[in-house]
């Protein structure tokens, strides 16, 4: 499976009473749709799967996989402390009819490169769907190491690997030791430099509320090549990209911004706490200049080339 372009992890709405607001969820699906977005990843962790139920996180892959019904690619994710757990939420979203698997590693146990290597291939074997492998030390407590990644890379279904380590060394080592499994950027502040290291997608939080300017970013840079124009729509985004670092409140950001965009979003599941007031002004003032500067560089070099 050849990943290219802007996947989105789907945030979960809520409702008040903190169930989940299933009208709300299609909602999101349809808008991500609609705004042009590649793919849509069911069970990240921004969309708040450890906070769920085994039968929440199976109801939400059925029902994202009625609504999306093939219009684009759909990971379903196996993130789980057990290997039983993920094994089974795999042969579901195989049964479903996914195009990829998420594979994270297990959170909390700190496998050996060897253990977390053998829980990825017991996934393989009882799915055999492509896999998007998905390296995340600072929440997982364990890499994904070269050891690892020489053992997981003898199937072929471990195509790609979101890279979230924030390691720039990791990058420059994915892109010339392991390039038959295609690296997908995982670090949002380090998009620019991802595409420039030959990255073909992106998987990214912010854009459940802001798939224009991730999209613009992945165009200029994938796409049309324009590196000079990828660095000032990158600088653009980076006070986004910081407001939704500080302060640990990655995911009450994620969905306050689509509560600004006048999506259904909700607050996140306990523990996590919303935004206060304060954060919430300061992250919509963030969005609003993000998204005039972009449009205003976005028309600029259009006219430029309507101009030649």
């Amino acid at each position: 499976m050849k990943f290219r372009g802007i996947y989105t992890p789907a945030i979960t709405p809520l409702a008040p009473d903190m169930s989940i607001d299933w009208g709300g969820f299609a909602a999101i699906l349809e808008h991500l749709i609609a705004t042009g977005v590649h793919g849509i990843i069911i069970g990240g962790t921004t969309g708040e799967y450890y906070a769920h139920s085994a039968e929440e996180r199976l109801e939400s892959l059925r029902r994202a996989q009625d609504i999306v019904a093939g219009r684009v690619a759909m990971i379903g994710g196996t993130g789980a402390i057990r290997t039983e757990e993920s094994v089974e939420l795999a042969v579901a979203i195989d049964e479903m009819r996914y195009d990829a698997l998420l594979v994270t590693t297990p959170p909390y146990a700190q496998p050996t490169p060897r253990e977390n290597a053998l829980h990825a291939l017991a996934i393989d074997r009882a799915a055999n769907l492509p896999i998007m492998l998905y390296n995340y030390p600072g929440r997982m407590a364990a890499e994904m190491s070269e050891a690892y990644l020489d053992r997981v890379g003898r199937s072929p279904n471990f195509c790609a690997i979101k890279e979230s380590s924030g390691d720039i060394n990791r990058v420059h080592m994915l892109a010339r030791d392991y390039p038959h499994i295609q690296m997908s950027c995982g670090m949002d502040d380090q998009a620019l430099e991802f595409f420039a290291w030959g990255a073909q997608s992106w998987v990214c939080a912010g854009s459940n509320f802001a798939p224009e300017a991730h999209l613009a970013l992945w165009q200029t840079c994938v796409v049309d090549g324009d590196f000079a124009l990828g660095r000032r729509i990158m600088s653009a985004m980076l006070p986004l990209m910081r407001t939704l670092e500080q302060g640990g409140k990655f995911l009450q950001c994620i969905k306050y911004g689509c509560a600004v965009r006048g999506l259904p979003a909700g607050p996140p599941r306990a523990p996590l706490r919303d935004l206060n007031k304060d954060e919430k002004r300061s992250l919509a003032q963030v969005i609003a200049v993000m998204n005039r500067t972009i449009d205003g560089l976005m028309n600029e070099a259009q006219a430029k080339r309507g101009g030649i």
